[in-house]
């Protein structure tokens, strides 16, 4: 990677890759670690999917009163991580959070299959589950409740745009002297800068 013909804009780059990876990666190339912290200062780390970038930022959604939901709410820090094996590739992304707009939502909530749907309204995400038979039970419950209708957006999903501001590309290279490229936000601009590996 050459500093002086990478876009200024990171977001220009990071569509790049992840056009490739669309391409390469067998499953899921637009799953992401999301790393959260809660109000004690504890952090977390898991998997979810990337489910669109809108006006630079990246968007996922989730139920808001899981622990991600919670630690969000307690502290909208986070980082996220793309790892794409087959390009050998990473992109490292922190910033913060914010919720997207019951509008965005609902537009995103309508597109997911039904059983989904229905699962986001049965599932009381990371809280304890005394055995899978509850949970089938409330799926059934909610889809004799639901029948045929259009399923409504329960009102504790929603999702959350992740406003970068810093991004790090990172290219593996022979004798793990890797390409670290990283762009930093200040104000609207990005600066960009060569690391180590």
């Amino acid at each position: 990677m050459d500093i002086i013909h990478l876009p200024s804009d990171p977001i220009v780059l990071f569509n790049d890759w992840f056009q490739e990876a669309g391409e390469k990666e067998l499953n899921d190339p637009n799953a992401m670690s999301l790393a959260t912290v809660n109000k004690d200062g504890r952090p977390s780390v898991r998997i979810v999917l990337l489910k669109g970038i809108t006006d630079g930022s990246f968007v996922f959604y989730t139920n808001t009163e899981s622990r991600k939901g919670k630690d969000l709410t307690a502290n909208p820090q986070v980082a996220l991580c793309f790892y794409w094996k087959s390009l050998r590739r990473q992109v490292r992304i922190e910033g913060y959070a914010e919720p997207v707009t019951a509008a965005e939502a609902d537009a995103y909530f309508a597109t997911r299959p039904v059983g989904s749907q229905i699962g986001a309204w049965a599932s009381q995400q990371s809280r304890p589950l005394q055995d899978r038979g509850q949970l089938e039970e409330a799926l059934a419950a909610y889809s004799l409740k639901f029948g045929d209708d259009d399923v409504p957006r329960p009102p504790h999903w929603s999702g959350y745009r992740v406003i970068p501001q810093e991004i790090e590309f990172w290219q593996e290279q022979p004798f793990r002297l890797h390409d670290r490229i990283v762009y930093t936000r200040h104000d609207d601009a990005w600066t960009i800068e060569r690391l180590y590996p």
